[in-house]
């Protein structure tokens, strides 16, 4: 089939390559536009358009499709279909249009549930044991079309939000490629969404990242796992502000505040938590400092327990 691919992150680059070595003819591949990165501000590619280059593929990056000659050239590629994964643009009815057989999405969550940018990320914070893919046909509303597929898979109680990724987009790859294959035969079905039901994932920000250690020690530890690889959650111990990547339960139970630096172990740094739990701060990194196990860290640097 004559596909045009839209995507951008890490998990899009990996459904892209599916699909290309499935041996769908890529018309061509349309991702965000370059951003500049790191003190020097050179300006970084997507993992999409790293992919697409290293294939030849036509590569397109509209700031949006308000042009009409931005939807005149996807027009003039002729695509029988266009498959989306994580874009990170809302298409316009205009473009919707364009392909006789529809546009597709893959998104990572059971839908109608986490609509929305985070989907990956906000399944962990929001404390949900399980997430999937929804192979579904876009419409102008953000995640609101009708359901081809959907593939579940549970959520490990330690994964954290990079790691889950990881394991998503291998599910997205494959249910990509056999619905491709489904709408080409002509066996692909719709099943609508219950719109009552939706909630929503909204963008990732860095005012989510303090801790709150008046939450039970698992949603302290969903934080922690959920905003991973970005932003990140944070806590300053000791008076000195730290990212926090790693915390698990310590199984104990404490009468003191929440916050309250509890004790420096082999194992990490305890800390008391809501409802009496005490979380165990396993991994951190200081200000301008190396990502460490606590111990390590501690060992050169102590910290004065409450």
């Amino acid at each position: 089939m004559r596909l045009v691919f839209m995507g951008t992150p890490d998990i899009a680059r990996t459904c892209l390559e599916a699909i290309y070595n499935a041996g769908h003819e890529i018309a061509g591949v349309y991702t965000k536009i370059d951003t500049p990165k790191n003190r020097g501000m050179k300006l970084s590619v997507s993992p999409v358009k790293e992919f697409a280059l290293e294939k030849g593929l036509p590569v397109f990056q509209p700031r949006n499709f308000k042009d009409p000659a931005t939807v005149e050239e996807l027009r003039a590629l002729r695509p029988e279909l266009i498959v989306v994964v994580a874009y990170g643009r809302i298409l316009p009815q205009s473009v919707l249009d364009v392909p006789e057989k529809g546009c597709i999405n893959m998104h990572a969550s059971i839908l109608p549930q986490l609509r929305g940018a985070g989907p990956i990320q906000w399944s962990i914070l929001n404390h949900c044991e399980e997430t999937g893919i929804t192979a579904m046909y876009l419409t102008a509303g953000m995640d609101e079309g009708d359901i081809i597929e959907i593939r579940r898979t549970p959520i490990d109680p330690m994964e954290t939000g990079a790691e889950l990724m990881a394991r998503m987009a291998q599910i997205a790859a494959g249910l990509a490629c056999d619905t491709i294959a489904a709408i080409e035969a002509g066996t692909a079905t719709r099943t609508p969404q219950n719109h009552a039901e939706a909630t929503y994932a909204p963008m990732l920000s860095k005012e989510m990242s303090p801790i709150d250690w008046t939450q039970p020690v698992r949603y302290v530890i969903d934080q922690v796992r959920g905003l991973i690889p970005w932003p990140v959650a944070t806590a300053e111990l000791g008076g000195t502000q730290f990212k926090i990547f790693r915390v698990e339960d310590a199984g104990k139970t404490t009468g003191r505040a929440p916050g309250t630096l509890l004790a420096l172990t082999k194992q990490g740094l305890e800390v008391a938590c809501g409802q009496g739990g005490v979380a165990l701060v396993r991994e951190l990194q200081a200000q301008g400092g190396k990502r460490m196990a606590a111990p390590d860290y501690f060992r050169g640097h102590p910290i004065q327990i409450d």
